[in-house]
């Protein structure tokens, strides 16, 4: 092999070197962003563990006697979900993301009671059970208290006087890189059961959206 042979490959794997180096420093670094950012979010829970800060300064609007109020209510898909263009509804946000269920029913009586809400879609769940695969021991716990609560917020709505759109858990699709070492297959089959328990709480003023089955 002649010298310039060797000059080119020797170029050839520092230019490789170089480019995995630089890959490696750029997954690092948002890798640290990501494991921030969980660090803040853990921190602001716990000096706000309902998410009352969210909505303080929002004063809930006078009741229009010309529209029905449609309040959406629960986690990240609540909050993401867009209002609709129709005529005679007014509607309001009252999502937060990464909420529990329990979360969502701490701030029931001060998020949702002062809106006087005729219909109330509620979409919840799946922050309780990406709690799975760090708790594995405790899975039955974690689908039992995720069903508990839910019901336990549809009955505080239809106290309210106001119909609810329950919807089911939709997957929880792709699964971040920060979240893969934490994650397992005990998620999908956790909504699935789940899901089950939400469309048997269909009944009077309580309609089941079924999301699951729609994406």
């Amino acid at each position: 092999m002649n010298f310039n042979v060797r000059r080119i490959l020797l170029v050839a794997a520092l230019a490789v070197l170089a480019v995995g180096l630089l890959a490696s420093l750029a997954a690092n670094v948002i890798l640290l962003r990501q494991v921030r950012q969980y660090y803040d979010e853990v921190n602001a829970a716990r000096l706000d563990p309902y998410g009352l800060l969210a909505y303080a300064d929002e004063d809930a609007p006078p009741p229009n006697p010309d529209a029905r109020r449609v309040v959406f209510f629960g986690d990240s898909r609540a909050l993401a979900w867009p209002a609709p263009d129709a005529p005679g509804y007014e509607f309001i946000n009252r999502g937060i993301g990464a909420q529990t269920t329990a979360q969502v029913l701490g701030r029931l009586s001060e998020d949702l009671t002062p809106l006087a809400p005729d219909v109330v879609v509620l979409q919840v769940g799946i922050n309780d059970l990406k709690a799975l695969p760090l708790f594995p021991a405790d899975a039955e716990a974690i689908v039992d208290r995720c069903e508990a609560n839910v019901r336990a917020i549809v009955d505080a709505i239809r106290a309210l006087g106001a119909d609810v759109i329950l919807t089911t858990i939709m997957p929880s699709g792709s699964v971040p890189l920060e979240r893969r070492m934490f994650w397992s297959d005990a998620v999908a089959p956790a909504v699935v059961e789940v899901n089950s328990t939400l469309r048997d709480m269909a009944g009077p003023g309580v309609h089941v959206l079924d999301a699951y089955a729609a994406v």
